[in-house]
């Protein structure tokens, strides 16, 4: 993958790396998870792990977890969420926010579909403006707004479906 071990230019400066996440980073993880008050079902981890279709990236600094992100694959389409691949969550954690730690892992995520795909998708939920802008600054625009998408329920009652071209011409 071409992510592994790169460096990341631009972001949080020298020591910044986004690599793709092993068994090991599990616990790092779920620290990062329970710091931000989230949380992630481990199992569905260990499996998107494993799974070809999917990657599960890592962000460190001076080679400790600072954040992480994954992909998913839908093999079907859900009104106009369309078959493909996805961005699935990122998680930050919360003293490394604001530091570029996700947008490295989002640009890492959208190369590796870029190696598979033509086009990426991903569901925000609509109060997350930060997301919604990070997301605008890397090429998405929103396709369709909608309570859920695939198996994703939004708080609030509303998420956006936002689509980027993948490619040379993309930002």
């Amino acid at each position: 993958m071409s992510t592994q071990g790169r460096a990341v230019p631009g972001d949080t400066g020298p020591g910044m790396r986004v690599r793709r996440a092993t068994e090991g980073d599990l616990d790092a993880v779920a620290g990062i998870e329970r710091r931000a008050r989230r949380g992630t079902d481990p199992d569905q981890l260990v499996l998107a792990l494993t799974d070809a279709e999917r990657v599960v990236l890592v962000a460190t600094v001076d080679d400790v977890v600072v954040g992480w992100g994954k992909t998913h694959w839908w093999s079907y389409a859900d009104g106009p969420a369309p078959v493909g691949h996805y961005l699935g969550g990122v998680t930050v954690d919360p003293g490394s926010r604001r530091g570029g730690v996700g947008s490295a892992l989002t640009r890492a995520r959208m190369d590796w579909v870029a190696e598979r795909a033509d086009v990426v998708c991903c569901v925000v939920n609509a109060t997350n403006v930060a997301s919604l802008t990070l997301h605008e600054g890397l090429g998405f625009r929103e396709v369709s707004r909608a309570a859920s998408f695939h198996t994703i329920r939004f708080t609030g009652g509303s998420g956006v479906l936002l689509r980027a071209e993948l490619g040379a011409g993309r930002a």
